[in-house]
């Protein structure tokens, strides 16, 4: 009777169904170390002899009865370990996951399973238990693969994804809910910042993950996340969420705060349903900005998102003063020149934003801060907006970061992380 030492496994761990996908490690060639010496009881071995012979001839029914027949005689840890070894050549060679599964199981739990094989083995097995929805077991094998030294990128997605197995989806900001989703977060960026450390790219998706957990267990940690998604892939819609939940934690800001956030929006494209339309229409309108409001509107139904009807009322009120307000600009501007403070100039600058005359807009804009007596953070930001929808990114980002503090701090730090990704 020969005692075998369970051959290499390669670990790919690929979690489905919505779940968090950890790339696959390929496995490094190793030096093949001797197993435990183990004292097999002789009952034990004969079952396993005729277990392997089976095996060998591809009778794989016939070995898992002789394995059975052996778990019926072992008597001690090194009977199990070595009932255990066979199994999982058994089962790597007849693709048998349950068997596998079985195998690894009574290996760890016999004690005697090599340092050097222990983590690799308990990953699997960690895995193995989330494919079959033993959470808790899951987590206890993922534990044990970390404190045996195995890779931190490969074992923390499986244990995040077992807390938020564990955590469910009912009630997911109540206790012991939150708690478990907590868990979930902490051990998937722990797994981000070992795949950042070992040089390779995090999947944008696990920050997405990590946004809808926090928000669902109504955690703090949100926003991180949601910049962290951002950061890893820059895209509208993951902007867009970053702009909700600024809005979210912001319920005060004023109308025209929020248009210039709504005007982020759509220049990232995270306008995507009808209420962003209309939303962005309507705070136009509240603050006078007509041609922004038949923009927003058109952008909408252009987009097939926006029916003929919706935001209809809005739209037609701003489309009848358009004209008027139009042809008011030339002797506003004149105005803005002899008057005492920028607040005129301020005005038209705002009317040529929403036209989208960028180059008027900042030219009003510059002439409303050198005659002061306005919001100089107000004018700074739609500095700034004029300058990045008119394409001069480098002008656009020095006026964003000259606005001081409050909701336009915020604000102007949102449209400088989007100029970010631009190559301003």
């Amino acid at each position: 009777m020969r005692f075998v030492t369970p051959v290499a496994l390669v670990l790919a761990l690929a979690l489905s169904g919505g779940a968090i996908t950890a790339p696959a490690f390929a496995a490094k060639k190793e030096e093949k170390k001797a197993g435990p010496k183990l004292n097999v009881s002789p009952e034990v071995i004969k079952s396993l002899q005729t277990a392997q012979k089976a095996a060998e001839a591809q009778d794989f029914a016939g070995a898992k009865a002789a394995l059975a027949d052996a778990d019926t005689k072992a008597v001690s840890n090194d009977d199990k370990y070595q009932i255990g070894a066979i199994k999982l050549n058994t089962s790597i060679a007849s693709k048998d996951t349950a068997l596998q599964s079985e195998a690894l199981t009574q290996m760890l739990d016999s004690g005697l399973t090599p340092p050097e094989q222990a983590g690799q083995f308990n990953a699997v097995a960690a895995d193995q238990a989330m494919g079959a929805k033993n959470y808790d077991l899951a987590i206890k094998r993922g534990q044990a693969a970390l404190a045996a030294g195995y890779k931190p990128e490969a074992i923390n997605p499986t244990l995040a994804q077992a807390y938020f197995g564990k955590a469910g989806t009912a009630n997911p900001s109540v206790e012991p809910q939150r708690s478990l989703n907590q868990q979930g977060l902490a051990a998937l960026k722990a797994g981000a910042d070992a795949m950042k450390a070992a040089g390779q790219q995090v999947p944008a998706q696990w920050y997405q993950i990590g946004v809808s957990r926090a928000a669902s267990a109504r955690l703090p940690e949100v926003t991180e996340w949601a910049t962290w998604a951002y950061q890893a892939q820059p895209s509208g819609e993951n902007l867009r969420t970053l702009i909700r939940l600024f809005q979210q934690a912001n319920p005060t800001i004023t109308n025209r705060e929020n248009l210039d956030v709504l005007r982020l929006m759509a220049a990232s494209g995270g306008l995507v349903v009808a209420g962003d339309f209309i939303e962005y229409a309507e705070m136009a309108s509240k603050t006078g900005i007509y041609g922004e409001v038949k923009s927003a509107i058109d952008a909408g139904r252009s987009k097939g998102v926006l029916n003929a009807s919706q935001g209809g009322e809005t739209y037609q009120a701003a489309v009848a003063k358009i004209a008027g307000d139009k042809g008011s600009l030339g002797a506003a501007e004149a105005d803005a020149k002899k008057a005492a403070n920028g607040k005129i100039a301020a005005a038209t600058a705002d009317a040529y934003l929403g036209y989208g005359d960028y180059a008027k807009a900042a030219t009003m804009f510059d002439l409303a801060k050198q005659k002061g007596g306005v919001d100089a953070d107000e004018v700074n930001s739609r500095m700034g907006i004029a300058k990045a929808l008119g394409g001069d990114l480098p002008a656009a980002k020095a006026a964003f970061q000259t606005v001081q503090g409050g909701a336009r701090k915020k604000i102007a730090d949102l449209w400088i992380a989007y100029l970010g990704t631009k190559g301003a």
